[in-house]
């Protein structure tokens, strides 16, 4: 025979009691769960357009970033050929010798010719109306000319 074991008595299962202890143990109430979801919105609410803001100064500052790789690769061009390329030529001759180019060396940027940050082609001009070296610009965001904030063109001369 087994001798009796000594075990705690234990509420029955089926009273209210043992209900409601069972039930704080399951999880969450759902106004525990209002308050998690409103406190996560107001977050968001307040720390998202601030990460926004700072994406849209990234893509001004690497087109300001591409634009200085433009220029360091003509200055070398200018210096192996004499002459900036023409606008016609454009940033192209940097990649792929134009036929007036005697003294060409390239190509004088590794990769292709790379987009505006917003996906656009960069606008080469030469001779440029700002002085002596030519005129590089990306429209930003829009991709017409003028604007501000993200709309504002990105140039070389400024």
């Amino acid at each position: 025979m087994k001798a009796p074991r000594n075990e705690p008595e234990r509420a029955p299962s089926g009273g209210a009691a043992a209900r409601s202890e069972r039930r704080r143990q399951k999880g969450f109430t759902l106004i525990e769960l209002l308050v998690v979801m409103v406190i996560i919105g107001l977050l968001g609410a307040l720390v998202g357009p601030r990460l926004f803001r700072n994406v849209g100064r990234s893509k001004i500052t690497a087109a300001k970033a591409q634009i200085a790789m433009f220029q360091s690769a003509l200055g070398q061009y200018k210096l192996e050929v004499g002459v900036f390329p023409s606008s016609e030529e454009g940033l192209q001759a940097l990649r792929v010798r134009p036929v007036a180019a005697d003294y060409w060396d390239g190509p004088y940027l590794q990769k292709e010719i790379p987009l505006d940050p917003w996906n656009n082609e960069y606008v080469y001009r030469f001779p440029g109306e700002y002085g002596d070296q030519p005129d590089i610009i990306s429209y930003g965001a829009d991709g017409r000319e003028g604007g501000e904030d993200e709309n504002a063109d990105v140039v070389s001369w400024r």
